[in-house]
């Protein structure tokens, strides 16, 4: 139960902080919005690091870096994704790929989910369809760019969501340490390398700064959540973060969605809650 509820309210927290990431993204860069955000989560799991308990090993650090690499993909498709699209769109696509990719690993390294589970994941296969359609009713066709940087990004956090179990369980917070320190460092240099700059946008840095550090403490609540429980249910119920960031974008920008769209964001959801239920 600890471990369900972590889990839970980091759902919460990470929905809350990809809104925000996505407001960013809209007034400013998003190469700068990942770095600045980036930057205030460090800042937060370094004041962490002296309270929570935990052991600093060359395994944790290591285990963190790559899962940092794998969030760093994510995170910048992501926003780029939130900056281009419905953000009640590329949420709940985002998600439906970052919950297929712990499940799939489990079965690779010799877990056998229930039928429950497996009928879990098809369902959300096919959620993604339907939220992926324009709410025009797709007489344009659906955007291709925004989609498929949702679900590249998925992959990225289904990715940063398995390396961070493997990091040993007594290492508490140290393997985010190691990843906001790759994350940081390979975004700057693809900026470096892009001649992209990093300078934020005036008006954007606070809300810039708050979606890193919500972004933070849900991975703190993430990475106790998985030392506490099975991969499978923690990653799962991790990706019904879409609900507040659906809301949000429905009360705070007056975001509408079509009926089929509608459909798919309860097909995916309901794919999370079967999987989570299995």
């Amino acid at each position: 139960m600890t471990a369900v509820a972590l889990a839970t309210a980091c759902a919460v927290i990470f929905g809350t902080a990809d809104f925000f990431g996505g407001l960013a993204t809209r007034r400013s860069k998003v190469l700068a919005v990942v770095v600045l955000s980036q930057l205030g989560g460090l800042l937060l799991v370094a004041a962490l690091l002296p309270v929570l308990p935990g052991h600093a090993s060359t395994a944790a650090l290591a285990w963190g870096m790559a899962s940092g690499v794998a969030g760093a993909f994510g995170i910048v498709l992501f926003y780029r994704g939130l900056a281009t699209g419905m953000m009640s769109v590329i949420a709940p696509t985002t998600a439906t790929t970052a919950m297929a990719v712990p499940v799939v690993f489990g079965l690779l390294t010799g877990d056998r989910p229930s039928a429950l589970a497996l009928a879990g994941v098809a369902l959300g296969l096919f959620a993604v369809l339907l939220v992926s359609r324009e709410p025009n009713g797709g007489a344009n066709g659906p955007k291709a760019g925004p989609i498929l940087a949702a679900l590249v990004s998925g992959a990225g956090f289904g990715g940063f969501f398995v390396l961070l179990k493997l990091a040993p369980a007594d290492s508490g917070t140290w393997p985010l340490l190691g990843a906001r320190i790759a994350s940081i460092t390979l975004v700057v240099l693809l900026a470096l390398a892009t001649r992209r700059s990093l300078r934020p946008v005036p008006g954007s840095l606070r809300v810039t700064f708050a979606a890193g550090v919500l972004d933070m403490a849900a991975n703190v609540l993430y990475l106790f959540a998985a030392q506490r429980g099975m991969l499978t249910l923690v990653a799962v119920l991790v990706s019904l973060y879409p609900a507040s960031t659906l809301l949000l974008a429905r009360y705070v920008l007056g975001e509408r969605l079509s009926p089929v769209q509608i459909t798919g964001v309860g097909f995916a959801l309901g794919a999370i809650a079967l999987i989570a239920a299995a």
